[in-house]
């Protein structure tokens, strides 16, 4: 655990607790680099300081947080989000500072009740609305709510005078913040990220892409990740089409195999290669051996997909039913599919497949289905050309 400071302003102070000993985030995403745990220190004629972090990362922050604050006391605590990852020492820092007021809206209150009942007495909760301000002297914050982007209580601040947005798990990213951070580097993390654990709220990122539409934004302080500042267009733009569940890359295909003994991610592969033949960019990923979080955020990176599964006791390999339930969670849609099956002597991949894909939105399953029995041989080979004709057509 290591902290990074980023000076966002004279005013504003950016508190990173990079975490780099954490193997799955919310127990389920892995993190091979790390993650961060931010918070913002904003000093006026009133302190505020801009949520809290992780139980893992406490007296490392509370110590840092102590020595930034040089002996005096915050005013406020502006709570954004009450995920234990970012309000774990919401209670500690009350204790800590008893003149010190807690804001947030009804529902933070409310869900704070429940991880530190009685910790945040009524006397000291400044409980705000949607479109509210809070002076701090110099600087306003002014609170827009968010709900579901990703929790019902999730509101963002924006501060006016130098036009900076809190924004909450919004435009977070995996990954520790170290200098140099840029846009480049800022893609690939937090398009897995946002589309795996924001990705299923589509319809409340647009209605606050609109709402943020209306402000005049410099930089964008998020509570995992860096700091975004410069040309904000291309984080924006990256969002719109995330939760609009648009494709980046429109004509590139996802080949994902779940073999059993090699055959299925064997004829997965040669589909592949017949597809680049043809002139397609492709991107193969074997299920059974990448975690789930990165196969879906691939598939909603890619426009259109070939699923190659194996039939196992009369149903789909597992790691294929883990990836298209994950989709489905997610509300994938609007993508074009091929299908590829192997069973030996009662193949169902496909037909399984179909039952899933068909539950999504939007989605165009193409005609022809490959089937293996085993193996593929040339009569199978024959079925991937008139697929891979059929799916770059579409």
């Amino acid at each position: 655990m290591n902290v990074h400071k980023t000076k966002i302003t004279d005013s504003v102070l950016g508190i990173s607790l990079n975490d780099t000993t954490l193997d799955l985030f919310e127990s389920q995403y892995p993190v091979p680099g790390g993650v961060s745990y931010n918070c913002y220190l904003i000093r006026d004629e009133k302190t505020a300081v801009m949520d809290t972090v992780d139980a893992r990362a406490t007296d490392l922050w509370m110590e840092t947080l102590e020595a930034e604050l040089a002996g005096t006391a915050p005013d406020y605590l502006v709570v954004s989000h009450v995920e234990p990852d970012h309000s774990a020492n919401v209670a500690r820092l009350a204790a800590k500072y008893p003149e010190m007021k807690v804001v947030g809206n009804a529902k933070t209150f409310a869900f704070l009740a429940n991880f530190f009942p009685g910790a945040i007495p009524a006397d000291r909760q400044v409980v705000v609305k949607d479109g509210d301000q809070l002076s701090l002297g110099a600087h306003t914050l002014t609170f827009v709510f968010a709900p579901m982007v990703h929790w019902p209580e999730v509101m963002v601040s924006y501060e006016s005078s130098e036009k900076l947005l809190f924004s909450a798990d919004g435009f977070g990213r995996f990954g520790v913040v170290a200098d140099g951070d840029s846009f480049a580097n800022w893609v690939e993390d937090s398009r897995r990220y946002f589309l795996n654990i924001v990705g299923k709220y589509g319809a409340q990122v647009q209605a606050l892409l609109k709402k943020a539409a209306g402000l005049e934004i410099a930089q964008i302080c998020p509570l995992h990740g860096p700091v975004l500042n410069g040309d904000l267009a291309p984080y924006l733009s990256l969002y719109d089409t995330w939760s609009k569940y648009l494709p980046e890359a429109a004509d590139e295909i996802l080949v994902a195999s779940a073999s059993i003994h090699g055959n299925t991610r064997t004829a997965a592969h040669t589909m592949a290669e017949k597809l680049r033949a043809a002139g397609a960019k492709v991107t193969e990923m074997d299920l059974t051996r990448t975690d789930v979080s990165y196969a879906v955020a691939e598939a909603f990176r890619c426009g259109k997909m070939v699923l190659a599964c194996a039939t196992y006791d009369a149903a789909l390999f597992p790691a294929m039913e883990a990836f298209l339930a994950h989709l489905k969670s997610k509300n994938f849609q609007n993508r074009t599919v091929g299908l590829m099956e192997n069973g030996m002597w009662a193949p169902m991949a496909a037909k399984l497949m179909t039952v899933s894909l068909t539950a999504m939105k939007g989605m165009t399953l193409c005609e022809q289905v490959v089937t293996v029995r085993g193996a593929a041989h040339a009569a199978e080979e024959a079925q991937m050309d008139t697929l891979v004709s059929e799916i770059i057509a579409k």
